[in-house]
């Protein structure tokens, strides 16, 4: 009997460790395509594509599964509480005001709900991105 219990008890924290190994799998997946979107927007450089990239890196990690929606989540969130405090020391020099932080927020969830982030690809921007 106490090898029966043993056995249960084993295969259950297997199933349950073995799902923490795929949720931080698919969280570091996720944060590679943030990474990967993010070091694209900067290479581009092109006006008006930030939206773009921040909707792929966000729809990229969401398609990994939960941790990389939760990667995706607090990657952007973190992202985004930098750049007001950058805004309130820089007195909004940086070029990224409350209209820009509402409308990069709303670029985030498209990405994570699934929708197409080409919706926001600017004309223009080359194939490469």
């Amino acid at each position: 009997m106490k090898l029966f219990t043993g056995l249960i008890f084993c295969s259950l924290f297997l199933g349950v460790s073995s799902r923490w190994y795929s949720f931080l799998g698919e969280a570091a997946q996720g944060a590679w395509d943030m990474w990967r979107a993010y070091s694209d927007m900067r290479e581009a450089n092109y006006i008006g594509a930030d939206k773009y990239f921040h909707a792929r890196g966000n729809y990229n990690a969401t398609q990994r599964g939960p941790g990389g929606a939760w990667a995706a989540k607090v990657i952007s969130d973190a992202r985004e509480s930098s750049q007001r405090v950058t805004d309130f020391f820089r007195h909004g020099s940086s070029g990224h005001g409350a209209e820009d932080s509402k409308a990069d927020q709303e670029a985030n969830e498209w990405g994570r709900s699934g929708k197409d982030p080409n919706h926001f690809r600017p004309a223009g921007l080359p194939d490469k991105y």
